[in-house]
């Protein structure tokens, strides 16, 4: 199956789910996004649970029937099937699969069935596959999701429905898929709940284009047994990008977010991309004021923060002298308007040089503005990632590259082992085509594009218009600018002409000029006459 019919198949559950909701009064409701995510989650698991088992265990595999096969399993076939396929896989029971309920959707209380299945999927796979808040505590993967039908009447109705949707077609052929589409599904699913438009810890979608490119210019070679970590990881597209790269057995993922909307689809994006076993590692927390992972050091980091966000409740907190290694540039004061434009991603950036391990290396989308700023925490970070040596290069996509917003972006990449010689400063900005996405333009790169940039850069090549190749010494003498244009070389093109050519331009010259001055003189005459005429009344 292709990806586009993988999503359009998504699209249409989930609008079958939403339609149910609204069916039973829950159409834009708080709660419709908890049913919705949720009973996405219990879609997956079961959904790889069968994957899974059918490839271990051959009666499963060949059943016509998969279900009554389970069923038919001893005790001791049955642990024996959960042991082959590993504490990483959702461990459910026979009662537990979707093609249970939907067998036994007409029994008195079926509601009730429902919600105690789901209560128990969570139970038992709690370990794995619960969310960590910074405190420690694990989140419950389910709710009571009858309970939120005021209506107890139409509770079983309402659970029927549901089930009903779910068993209308699997994910399983997807799960040999790499799942770099993920974004569009996630996007399509919260784009309706997004209610802040861009205001406090709204969520955005990098895309898929500038995820490929900077996880194909962070890891162009073979690695393996590396930490990969996201401050700021949204639905995980970085994360996944990366892990994709570097190879999923190759590596363990790691992230922060404050969003609960977000954490939850990225557990999700970890269960469809094999990487069930870092679901343990995903903290939702507030990464700068309370992050989990400060004694961490990783390997890869990769991240899309917040440009602008309001963080003046804990901004006091941040210059204590605990974090005064971490932030070594300095934190934004409070405006005394407009609050929501702190520069918070000055602060992402700082952490995330902070938390880089001895060969650590990164990738940071950022405002463009960040690279050629003249004074100011900006200028600070960006000169410490010279006299450190660890900036590698930088690349400033086109205009919209982000749907979502207009700001104009860059890449930084980092590497504590860069080449200070051969620093690939790259503008990308006159690549790609304009579209419709919605309401907004969006510009979106060619797969030739994509390749061009990420070959340039990992060559180091200097292409007219298009890239240039630096020193350290010679960013330094540019008062640290991270622009590629300020580097590009000025071409003044020289024609040959004859003397009689060159004294033909001149005579032209010389007569357009007499005539200019003419009208001028006879302008200044009529503007005096216009002047003289005046009187006053």
């Amino acid at each position: 199956m292709t990806d586009i019919n993988f999503i359009n198949q998504t699209k249409a559950l989930i609008d079958n789910l939403k339609s149910v909701c609204a069916n039973y009064g829950l159409g834009n409701d708080g709660n419709e996004f908890k049913i919705i995510t949720q009973v996405f989650l219990y879609k997956f698991l079961n959904d790889k649970f069968r994957y899974e088992a059918k490839k271990v265990n051959p009666t499963l595999a060949e059943a016509d029937n998969f279900q009554q096969a389970l069923e038919n399993l001893s005790e001791d076939e049955y642990n024996f099937l959960t042991v082959l396929i590993g504490a990483d896989i959702p461990q459910l029971r026979p009662q537990h699969m979707i093609t249970y309920l939907y067998n036994n959707q007409n029994q008195e209380d079926f509601a009730k069935l429902f919600d105690d299945t789901l209560r128990q999927i969570s139970l038992e796979n709690a370990e794995i596959f619960s969310i960590k808040s910074s405190s420690g505590a694990k989140d419950k993967m389910f709710d009571e999701l009858s309970q939120f039908i005021s209506d107890g009447s139409q509770r079983d109705a309402f659970c029927r429905a549901l089930v009903n949707k779910l068993f209308e077609f699997s994910f399983e052929k997807m799960f040999e898929e790499k799942y770099d589409f993920f974004a569009t599904i996630f996007e399509y699913l919260i784009k309706d709940y997004n209610t802040d438009s861009g205001g406090k810890y709204a969520e955005y979608y990098t895309p898929h284009a500038v995820a490929r490119i900077m996880a194909k210019i962070l890891a162009p070679d073979p690695v393996s047994g590396v930490k990969c970590y996201d401050p700021s990881a949204g639905s995980g597209t970085l994360l996944m990008s990366i892990a994709h790269q570097i190879g999923e057995e190759n590596c363990t993922i790691y992230s922060e977010d404050i969003s609960q909307k977000s954490s939850n689809m990225l557990r999700l994006n970890l269960v469809l991309n094999n990487l069930s076993h870092s679901i343990p590692n995903i903290i939702k927390t507030n990464t700068i004021a309370e992050p989990t992972y400060l004694n961490e050091k990783f390997d890869y980091i990769v991240s899309n923060p917040p440009f602008k966000l309001d963080f003046s409740d804990f901004r006091e907190d941040l210059q204590k002298d605990a974090f005064k290694d971490r932030f070594f540039a300095g934190i934004p004061n409070v405006p005394k308007t407009k609050k929501e434009s702190m520069a918070i991603y000055l602060m992402f950036i700082q952490h995330i040089m902070y938390s880089l391990s001895d060969k650590g290396k990164a990738a940071i989308v950022l405002p463009t503005g960040f690279i050629t700023a003249q004074s100011g925490i900006e200028k600070k970070i960006r000169q410490a990632m010279i006299e450190r040596g660890w900036l590698r290069g930088v690349v400033s996509m086109p205009s919209n590259i982000f749907a979502s917003t207009g700001t104009n972006v860059s890449v930084v990449f980092l590497d504590k082992n860069a080449d200070n010689e051969h620093i690939v400063l790259m503008d990308a900005s006159k690549l790609g085509t304009t579209v419709k996405d919605g309401k907004n333009q969006r510009t979106v790169l060619t797969q030739d594009e994509e390749e061009k940039i990420i070959e340039t850069f990992n060559n180091k090549e200097a292409v007219e218009d298009l890239s240039v190749v630096v020193s350290k010494e010679e960013i330094i003498a540019k008062n640290y600018s991270f622009s590629a244009g300020q580097y590009f070389e000025v071409k003044i093109e020289y024609v040959d002409i004859t003397p009689e050519e060159f004294q033909q331009k001149m005579n032209d010259f010389e007569t357009r000029l007499a005539t200019l001055f003419a009208e001028g003189n006879a302008l200044d005459q009529e503007i005096q006459k216009q002047l003289k005429g005046l009187k006053y009344e």
